[in-house]
């Protein structure tokens, strides 16, 4: 059979296949190992130069042709196929989307991102800086002396020095005060700054974690007082618990970097385990407050004979605690999620498991 007849044969075969089956069967009688193409081919071999380089040539090309026409036949076998499929099978597009678990911002973040709009709305910008805080940056620019034990490796972390190495220490910052130095440097006043993010101190107990989050915020003009501070504070609470009546109450403290110093307590009660801010007979400590020692203002870069300015500092957590009725601070960073989850902040929306135990 010569080869113009060979082409007619499997090309006619190909296009008279019914299905992937048949199409196959040709493949191999054409193609395969034993296949009459690759018979031919294998008889190039005992041919002489000339007649193997001109047979060769078109047994190529009939090699081609045939290969291109069973792909082209085995896609169109395909579309039928699928056409058919179509036919049999419908779907439904108006039907609503099926659902997926979907988690809900942490109690931290969201408590984070609530406070940051409040004091937003009382012309505050927020600040930000490293975690990792040179000593200067995280105390001594703060007015906080040599033997303060906040200086001391059994309340902070310092940065591993090798032997040798006579750099000034660094410290994972123990609150974010640090932040305030470094707007204060680089804005000048007049200035109104927030700076929350996380702190790092050597503590562990049911209100206490090593790593935890602070806001501090400053103010800093020619007349800046107490009593501006005591407004900042009171609206911000009011704001934050979303309550209409907020009773603050002042103490006087002291803190190296404020003079004077005050510690702020809310007013407060508890019904049947339930927290309400602003009423009954209970008071609560939960920030620190100042006006700006002189000597941090100057550190700032600022003339303390010409601005002053007020500071303060909450526990981020700490107050989403009290607002979320959470009782234990361990609840936020440990992997039980059930914790998150009844108080309204699930990881995921997961069923209960058997028991009325949750995932």
């Amino acid at each position: 059979m010569d080869l113009t007849e060979l082409r007619g044969k499997y090309i006619g075969a190909v296009a008279g296949a019914a299905d992937e089956a048949a199409l196959e069967e040709v493949r191999v009688a054409a193609l395969g190992k034993k296949g009459e193409i690759s018979a031919l081919m294998a008889t190039l071999g005992k041919m002489d130069p000339e007649a193997r380089k001109a047979v060769g040539a078109h047994l190529n090309e009939l090699k081609t042709e045939i290969d291109t026409a069973l792909r082209a036949r085995k896609a169109s076998l395909a579309d039928a196929a699928l056409d058919e499929r179509l036919k049999s099978e419908w779907l439904d597009v108006t039907l609503p989307g099926r659902p997926r678990p979907q988690g809900t911002i942490h109690p931290v973040s969201q408590v984070m991102d609530e406070l940051t709009a409040i004091f937003a709305d009382m012309g505050f910008s927020v600040a930000e800086g490293p975690q990792v805080e040179s000593d200067w940056y995280n105390f001594d620019a703060l007015n906080i002396p040599p033997e303060h034990p906040a200086r001391q490796e059994h309340d902070t972390f310092f940065m591993h020095r090798a032997e040798g190495d006579n750099r000034p220490p660094h410290v994972l910052r123990t609150h974010t005060s640090p932040v305030q130095i470094r707007a204060a440097l680089e804005h000048g006043a007049p200035i109104r700054v927030i700076a929350p993010g996380r702190v790092y101190r050597m503590d562990m107990d049911q209100t206490h974690t090593p790593m935890f989050h602070q806001v501090e915020g400053m103010a800093i003009d020619r007349d800046i007082s107490m009593a501006n501070l005591k407004w900042v504070l009171e609206e911000f609470c009011r704001a934050f618990f979303e309550v209409d009546k907020v009773e603050l109450r002042f103490r006087a403290s002291h803190f190296p970097f404020t003079e004077p110093s005050a510690e702020v307590d809310i007013r407060y009660s508890n019904v049947g385990g339930q927290l309400r801010i602003g009423e009954g007979d209970k008071w609560m400590e939960i920030l620190g407050s100042g006006m700006m020692h002189p000597k941090v203002l100057a550190a700032g870069g600022i003339d303390p004979n010409e601005w002053q300015g007020f500071a303060f500092g909450l526990g981020i957590d700490r107050i989403a605690m009290l607002k979320y009725g959470i009782p234990d601070l361990r609840a936020f960073f440990e992997s039980d999620l059930r914790w998150l989850r009844h108080y309204g902040f699930s990881a995921l929306n997961l069923p209960d498991l058997p028991g009325g135990l949750s995932r």
